[in-house]
């Protein structure tokens, strides 16, 4: 990129999981900007956030920072997921009540602020990625979105513009077309799985050419719930028995606690007081040994806060198995030393419902946009969760695999929307 580039418009790529920046002014585009120098790949910003008693970082500072700290203080992952959902307006950071505009807002803000330092400018407008569906209640995809501009305008920026993030995978990916061609473009993250259908040339296309949107708010993190019910929940107490005092029945633990486990957002509810007080009642009385064991891993979990490391652990485990047909699971902390071996078809089990949420919600996409599957042309797959198998045979059933293309797993979308964005800048 020339030094004499000038960015006027920021394309932001917010996801569930990685964030990342792109520019673009009335002439040009700049590829994604290094935002996490501790990062693997510095141009990703993990969506992570962690507030100390006075210290906020996000990133890989977030997970150091909360090592650091004993892991005390606020740690928050998947924040984006939460955009409408009415039942969460905000959470507690310290003494005082955080909104999620707040709290996406100042993830923003240090995104903006790393950007203008970058550039030695002070940009103001942002082409802001979306989801083809934040719900599937219009007015609670409404209110994802009024969320998500007001958290960009607390960031500093002034004119606020939106893409479907699908649609931008599809501007990054007409670039490579030499005829016209109808074309799927499916993004998978963490949060939610997207889908457009749109008619492309190689000169690009219009918002006309879109036949249709679609998408449902199950992808990766589902993915990683589902191992842990069905593989991992068993070894933090989510089935154990026990029986209170005077009492003659054996119980289990009651299935919305174990739900709660399957989320490290849910999980944090299991550290108020009064379920904490239940969660030791049960290890005093606890069937047996085993049991009182894997009670003391919860409670150490709990207590620790160690939800985000183990859900690290589930998702290596998660992705080791789209290329090998078992895994082992590992999670070690003093005193605990759990090992699980998953076999590739027990994880597909497990995940079955999900699975198939995700390709229905592709079944009706095709269907909104009046096309078969024989229609479409070509489909392009974009996410580190396109790559699990179970979900790429069924897409492969649909179209045939000859169809299918793997775009870049976390450029790709970013790169479409600073196209958006140089548009915007040449139109003003």
């Amino acid at each position: 990129m020339s030094a004499r580039f000038r960015p006027e418009v920021y394309a932001v790529d917010f996801g569930t999981s990685n964030s990342l920046l792109a520019a673009a002014s009335a002439e040009a585009t700049c590829p994604p900007i290094p935002l996490d120098a501790a990062a693997a790949d510095p141009t990703v910003l993990r969506s992570l956030l962690f507030f100390g008693q006075e210290r906020f970082s996000c990133g890989a500072a977030a997970i150091s920072d909360f090592v650091a700290n004993g892991m005390q203080g606020r740690f928050i992952r998947s924040i984006k997921k939460y955009l409408p959902d009415r039942s969460f307006s905000g959470t507690q950071i310290g003494h005082r009540v955080v909104t999620i505009e707040d709290l996406i807002g100042r993830f923003l803000r240090e995104m903006r602020e790393q950007a203008n330092r970058h550039f030695d400018a002070d940009v103001a407008r942002v082409v802001l990625g979306r989801p083809a569906k934040f719900s599937t209640e219009p007015a609670d995809d409404r209110l994802a979105e009024e969320r998500l501009e007001r958290a960009a305008r607390i960031a500093g920026f002034r004119e606020v513009s939106f893409c479907p993030e699908p649609v931008a995978a599809a501007h990054d990916f007409h670039l490579e077309l030499d005829r016209g061609a109808v074309v799927l473009v499916a993004d998978f993250g963490g949060g939610t799985s997207d889908y457009t259908i749109v008619r492309m040339r190689p000169e690009g296309f219009s918002p006309s050419d879109v036949l249709s949107l679609g998408g449902v708010s199950v992808a990766g993190d589902a993915l990683d719930g589902s191992l842990m019910r069905h593989k991992i929940a068993r070894h933090f107490g989510a089935e154990v028995t026990y029986r209170v005092p005077l009492g003659s029945n054996q119980l289990t633990m009651p299935r919305s606690i174990a739900e709660k486990l399957c989320s490290p957002a849910d999980m944090t509810v299991l550290q108020h007081r009064d379920v904490l007080a239940f969660l030791r009642d049960v290890k005093a009385w606890s069937l047996g040994p085993e049991d009182r064991q894997r009670m003391d891993h919860l409670l150490c979990l709990v207590e620790d806060s160690l939800a985000f490391r183990l859900f690290e652990e589930i998702e290596r485990a998660k992705c080791a198995l789209s290329g090998e047909a078992a895994t082992e699971f590992r999670f070690d902390y003093p005193s605990m030393h759990i090992r699980e071996r998953i076999a590739r078809e027990e994880f597909e089990a497990g995940s079955e419902r999900q699975i198939d949420a995700v390709l229905g919600a592709l079944d009706r996409t095709v269907a909104d946009a009046g096309l078969s599957f024989d229609g479409i042309d070509v489909v392009c797959c974009t996410g580190g969760t396109a790559r699990v198998p179970a979900l790429r045979r069924g897409i492969e059933r649909r179209f045939g695999e000859g169809k299918v293309r793997q775009l870049r797993s976390f450029h790709s979308v970013v790169q479409g929307l600073a196209e958006r964005a140089r548009s915007i800048a040449a139109a003003s």
